[in-house]
């Protein structure tokens, strides 16, 4: 189910978004026939030699087509009281792919992806400027309803936070609330897909009333992930949603991400270079407050343009 996030259609934002996004502050030239991209003199990167140490240790999946651009941001910046956390970034996130945000502690990473649902509203010195729209609306128009937005665009926390209810309440919590079913058995169908989307349905549904705080790490993770794809979202943001969990439960999730790419639009923030090299097919660095360079993955990891880039993947920082 598709919500519908304005309350009217006589305030759709203003101004228009410029057609070329710009990678830490500046357009980068575009690619003549057959020739590579050249990065600024300041910043240029030689070709990485075949046995060069980026991309060794991570193993980036080849690049695949990516869906139409679901998300386009244009010039945001974001302060809280006197102090800027962000400086105009300008990226596009397509649908049904799986865009990684990497970089190192306070670079502006998690502070954008808040961005996209509005979350930075709850924050009252809070202050965002520029625009981002998805599916082409402005989603800091007057007119959405943040609520209604923050279904359609699920958070996925770097602690798991279930309530305090059942795992079938948990799940069961968000459809009811928003109208999305008519009757019990209704919203029986939608908790049992939602689990088994999740990864989660074989190992709780003999047990759908104990409480959800009961589960494992792993598993609470994954409720929340059924929690948030109970209201059909159309993106599913993850800030850092496997940190706090062991590698069996790490690997669990990220085989999960794979799985609901082919559904939703995903954003991921991670400090795990390898993490964003397996389940991403885009990636986008943040330095300092600003997105230094966005592209394919596989093309970051290997043959990134601007030298902050390279020496972050190789670990001379962060």
């Amino acid at each position: 189910m598709k919500f519908n996030i304005f309350r009217s259609h006589d305030d759709r934002g203003s101004g228009d978004p410029t057609d070329m996004p710009r990678m830490g502050g500046q357009v980068l030239p575009a690619a003549e026939a057959g020739h590579p991209p050249e990065a600024p003199a300041s910043d240029a990167v030689a070709p990485a030699p075949a046995d060069a140490t980026v991309g060794a240790a991570v193993s980036p999946r080849p690049a695949e087509p990516l869906g139409p651009i679901k998300i386009r941001a244009r010039d945001v910046s974001v302060s809280y009281g006197d102090k800027q956390a962000l400086h105009d970034v300008s990226v596009d996130i397509p649908d049904k792919t799986v865009t990684a945000f990497i970089g190192p502690s306070g670079c502006g990473k998690s502070t954008f992806l808040r961005c996209l649902n509005r979350m930075n509203d709850t924050i009252p010195s809070a202050r965002v400027t520029g625009t981002i729209e998805m599916d082409g609306q402005d989603v800091n128009s007057k007119s959405v309803d943040p609520v209604l937005l923050r279904a359609q665009v699920g958070m996925v926390f770097q602690k798991p936070n279930p309530f305090p209810k059942s795992i079938y309440e948990n799940v069961a919590y968000g459809p009811r609330i928003h109208g999305l079913t008519t009757s019990k058995t209704d919203l029986d169908g939608v908790v049992e897909r939602s689990l088994k989307r999740a990864g989660l349905w074989e190992e709780v549904a003999d047990r759908l009333h104990s409480p959800g705080t009961g589960l494992s790490g792993g598993q609470q993770q994954r409720l929340v992930i059924a929690r948030a794809i109970a209201v059909e979202p159309e993106v599913i943001l993850m800030d850092e949603p496997c940190s706090a969990l062991d590698p069996i439960a790490t690997a669990k999730i990220e085989e999960l991400i794979d799985e609901l790419r082919e559904q939703y639009c995903i954003v991921i923030v991670t400090h795990s270079m390898a993490q964003a090299a397996r389940v991403s097919q885009r990636t986008s660095f943040f330095h300092m407050g600003r997105l230094v360079e966005t592209g394919p993955t596989e093309e970051i990891f290997t043959n990134p343009r601007e030298r902050r880039t390279l020496d972050y993947i190789t670990g001379r920082f962060g």
